[in-house]
């Protein structure tokens, strides 16, 4: 089976050597395996080698390429690509530090492509059918597809199993705009492909790929007009977080068409049209490229789920329980075929509820998790647990304390905004969410996640010193403002006469 990438540099070829080569030849499957992992993205990666690591006997096969969506077209891509974006606009404002930088400063879109490959085939190695063989699993490139209760057919040979994992990933979804196929477009799937900057590049979807992408575009010289069905963009997040990504993507040049609906696209000599439609009437816009990032699709098809009994839906993926069993006990699924949260990190913890269910009879929930995320916009917004409108629907009575980092010292010398937002249960210190919105959100998020794990309420940060000066330090500073609530006016009278006295 031969995979193709584009362009074939050194750097795509180094990438198919580790993740599909292409003189690799299955191996003779063992007479029953412990395990049988189908797909090599993150979820069947972890279960994968925990289990060949315990000394299990572990098939993985993968259709595409080892290392799915993350290493691919995903996380270690996506993220190389804005490193250079945003190093672009720190030049662009460069004058505010007192820095002069000469004008007209350009990206140089092939070379930033270029190591986005390199990167991208430099981490590959990690996922790579030869490090996994090494592990001790057997790595079966091809189709799967389920043909018994305990078997598994790959490429006309049959695989024997005690237990199943499906972790075969989802794809993005492509809405039903009429002329769009035509038209031709790009997905997270094919985007990292290009080598030719987009004069005009159009955007539809306002959630954490398309933003990132867009943001990202905008600053590398693209002129980007972003479509989004809602009053604003990343809907899902705290209204006052996504407001302040809205207004960077502004300050950036993106052309925001929110409320908007696309009907159609069109085509004509050297640009495609895309027309929508606004409460304030309907508007066509001139594009070079289209980049669609409307959601994900589970990957079931072809897996013959019905021969065994596992249920799923099209649109949401396979039916798991809290165990991540699937309705047949002897096959689970894991990550973005069966999980709401279609994150690496945390396909890689339910990886490893799967491993100790499956294997050791445990029974790990996934509910008990604490689930922390990042969208990599600048700035950063970074969740973990609940939102206060999560909280109360189910009857949660919360209390929220703010700090904005416009009193942060590191945040002002850096000429950094944005906030950190805990969410309490009402009447104690215990963290039930929070948000932060900063430049490096994403680093600072797991102080909070760690006391939530481990049960430590909100003004047990108040003992921890932060060094000064950081950004982290606005998460004490948050642990301060509640514990300050809580001093009674009796209290308050008492300190404020002991240090007048002490005058």
């Amino acid at each position: 089976m031969s995979f193709e990438l584009h362009p074939l540099d050194p750097y795509n070829q180094q990438l198919l050597e580790h993740a599909h080569p292409a003189n690799y030849t299955n191996p003779t499957p063992q007479p029953r395996y412990n395990l049988v992992v189908i797909g090599a993205g993150t979820g069947g990666l972890v279960t994968a080698a925990a289990t060949a690591v315990l000394g299990g006997k572990v098939a993985l096969i993968e259709r595409g390429l080892m290392g799915g969506d993350c290493l691919n077209v995903g996380c270690v891509p996506s993220k190389t690509l804005i490193r250079s974006a945003h190093l672009l606009a720190e030049l662009r404002r460069a004058a505010q530090f007192g820095i002069h930088v000469p004008e007209g400063s350009h990206a140089d879109f092939a070379a930033v492509m270029q190591r986005v490959r390199q990167v991208r085939a430099e981490i590959s190695h990690v996922d790579s059918v030869e490090r996994f063989t090494q592990l001790g699993a057997d790595v079966f490139l091809g189709s799967a597809r389920f043909t018994g209760a305990d078997t598994v057919e790959v490429n006309g040979q049959t695989l024997r199993f005690a237990k199943a994992v499906i972790a075969t990933g989802a794809r993005a979804s492509i809405p039903p705009i009429a002329g769009l196929a035509e038209a031709g477009y790009l997905t997270n799937e094919t985007v990292f492909n290009l080598t030719e900057l987009p004069p005009r590049l159009a955007v539809i979807g306002g959630g954490p790929i398309g933003v990132e992408l867009a943001q990202a575009f905008q600053r590398l010289g693209s002129k980007v007009v972003l479509f989004h069905n809602t009053a604003h963009i990343l809907p899902r997040e705290d209204a006052d977080a996504a407001a302040l990504v809205q207004n960077s993507l502004l300050h950036d040049g993106v052309c925001l068409l929110l409320n908007a609906r696309v009907m159609e696209v069109t085509t004509r000599v050297g640009e495609t049209l895309i027309h929508y439609e606004r409460a304030d009437g309907h508007g066509h816009t001139a594009v070079d490229a289209i980049l669609v990032a409307t959601g994900r699709t589970p990957n079931v098809a072809g897996l013959n789920l019905e021969a065994v009994g596992v249920a799923y839906d099209p649109r949401t993926g396979v039916q798991v329980n809290d165990y991540l069993a699937t309705t047949n006990p002897r096959i689970y699924a894991v990550g973005d075929v069966a999980l709401p949260y279609k994150f690496t990190h945390i396909a890689d913890a339910a990886a490893r509820i799967v491993v100790r269910n499956a294997l050791f009879g445990g029974k790990d929930r996934l509910s008990d998790l604490v689930l922390p995320w990042v969208t990599y916009t600048d700035p950063e917004i970074a969740h973990v647990g609940l939102y206060a409108a999560q909280a109360e629907q189910r009857g949660i009575a919360v209390e929220t304390v703010t700090f904005d980092l416009s009193e942060n010292d590191r945040a002002r010398a850096e000429g950094d905004g944005g906030f950190v937002r805990v969410h309490l249960r009402k009447g104690t210190d215990e963290i039930i969410g929070a948000t932060i919105v900063a430049r490096n959100a994403g680093d600072m998020i797991s102080e909070i996640t760690l006391a939530m794990v481990h049960k430590l309420g909100l003004g047990k940060i108040t003992s921890v010193i932060h060094p000064y000066p950081t950004q982290a330090d606005a998460i004490r500073k948050v642990a301060d403002l509640h514990r300050r609530t809580k001093l009674t006016k009796p209290v308050q009278w008492a300190l404020r006469t002991w240090l007048a006295w002490g005058r």
